[in-house]
């Protein structure tokens, strides 16, 4: 009921129920509400609030209105007066026209009176041609929204199962790489403790060949003192003798200087840790190679990127692939964009027969063909039926012989892009510029003979 009326009668509306007001009472800040509604609400209010302008109320606040309650009643009588059948509620004549400008059917004498007069009127049968032709007209276009929306969210449904299949590989990829950090701290740990129990195997049979030395040593020694201890009690002549002889001289009986046996070298075995151990694992884990690896999500519907990302692959027939904001219309590009400082990376083409490489800047346009030059944001080689170019050029490049891998050295800071073959060494081609936003590593093949390897 409350969609029907004007501007004017919303003043009979609870603002709760949206309905015509039954046994209305009013706050003290001028709001009303059915007093039903008004109970219901405070119910589950621990404060009790005026539900339109929050004003605190206390429980005994509500009054009625008497005359306020018969005007909401009058209000409801006439709201209620409608077409019943085909029959003019008003002047019980049958419903033969249609009003546009009060849109409801009407009878000959209400097209007569004032109420309608001037008003746009029409035969039911002509009225209901026209506006079912304007309801169909609105039909075809929520038809081609509808057909839009179904088309977007087809998009995001086929996004969700990619992000589901770019996780799942990103995380076997984190696991085979942390397995393998496992199992070369396993390695070595193993091969520490070996080394440290080898070191003390060493040392402990040294260390117990020297007690057995030292005991026999301690043995001879005692029978030696106990017979010069009988022979002191001998006689004079005999003692005399021995002694000349140089029986008891203390260089006879003295000991040679023992080897000094140290224990665990500690410092050695922790230096390992210390240095070795966590310089490998800085390596891996903070500071790796700074290769070039693939984007999955700008590669063009006839480019498929390797599980590692280190290839790209060109196949005839169109992919299935979300039309997200990042892909190209053709192409791929490097997953890290570069904005300062010395890179290069190498791209193995082998027998490739349509390849493009370079580097485009972050901002291209990504949805309609590149233009291969640097003004348009991009640095590039091509080989396209068997000819070597460079940019917007269609100067053939000189190429003595087919290059198997294409070299990629950019300097950032000093503006300079060089493509060579570091296999034979001279450079192919050199661009200068200066470059004001990051760069992104672009390939693109049209061939199936084999796939562009980035490394």
């Amino acid at each position: 009921m409350a969609s029907s009326l004007s501007v004017s009668d919303e003043g009979m509306i609870c603002s709760i129920c949206y309905l015509v007001f039954n046994d209305p009472v009013a706050l003290k800040c001028s709001h009303s509400f059915c007093e039903e509604c008004l109970r219901r609400y405070w119910s589950v209010q621990e404060v009790l609030l005026c539900p339109d302008c929050r004003k605190e109320c206390s429980q005994d606040e509500p009054t009625r209105s008497l005359a306020f309650s018969s005007l909401c009643e009058k209000f409801k009588s006439r709201t209620c007066l409608s077409p019943v059948g085909d029959m003019c509620p008003e002047h019980e004549e049958k419903l033969k026209l249609f009003c546009f400008e009060d849109k409801q059917p009407i009878c000959v004498v209400c097209y007569t009176s004032k109420k309608h007069k001037n008003h746009q009127c029409a035969p039911l049968v002509e009225a209901v041609e026209d506006l079912k032709a304007e309801v169909k007209s609105e039909v075809s276009g929520m038809l081609q929204n509808l057909q839009i929306l179904n088309k977007s969210k087809a998009d995001y449904e086929d996004l969700a199962e990619i992000l589901k299949e770019e996780r799942q590989s990103a995380e076997n990829m984190i696991r085979q790489e942390f397995d393998s950090l496992h199992q070369y701290l396993k390695e070595e740990e193993e091969a520490r403790i070996a080394a440290l129990r080898e070191e003390e195997v060493q040392k402990y049979e040294k260390t117990k060949n020297r007690i057995e030395k030292l005991s026999n040593d301690i043995s001879n020694l005692s029978m030696t003192l106990k017979m010069i201890n009988q022979e002191m009690e001998m006689d004079e002549l005999t003692f005399l003798k021995n002694y000349t002889n140089g029986h008891y001289s203390p260089a006879k009986n003295s000991l040679p200087e023992p080897d000094v046996i140290s224990g665990i070298d500690t410092a050695k075995h922790l230096a390992f840790l210390n240095i070795n151990l966590r310089a490998k694992m800085c390596e891996l884990l903070h500071d790796p190679p700074k290769t070039v690896s693939l984007d999955p999500n700008t590669a063009s519907n006839k480019l498929v990127v390797s599980e590692d990302r280190s290839s790209v692959y060109f196949v005839e027939q169109k992919l299935e692939v979300a039309n997200n904001p990042e892909r190209f219309m053709l192409g791929v590009l490097g997953s890290q964009g570069i904005s300062s400082g010395l890179h290069c990376w190498d791209v193995e083409v082998g027998d490739n027969d349509h390849w493009t490489i370079g580097v485009v800047k972050q901002s291209v346009e990504r949805k309609k063909i590149l233009k291969m030059d640097p003004s348009s944001g991009m640095w590039s080689i091509r080989l396209i039926n068997g000819k070597y170019r460079a940019g917007k050029s269609r100067k053939d490049l000189t190429v003595t012989e087919k290059p198997r891998v294409i070299r990629v050295q950019l300097d950032y800071d000093n503006g300079v892009i060089a493509f060579s073959d570091p296999s034979k060494g001279p450079v192919l081609f050199t661009f200068t510029d200066t470059f004001e936003e990051a760069l992104f590593p672009y390939f693109n093949t049209a061939s199936a003979v084999c796939p562009l390897h980035i490394s």
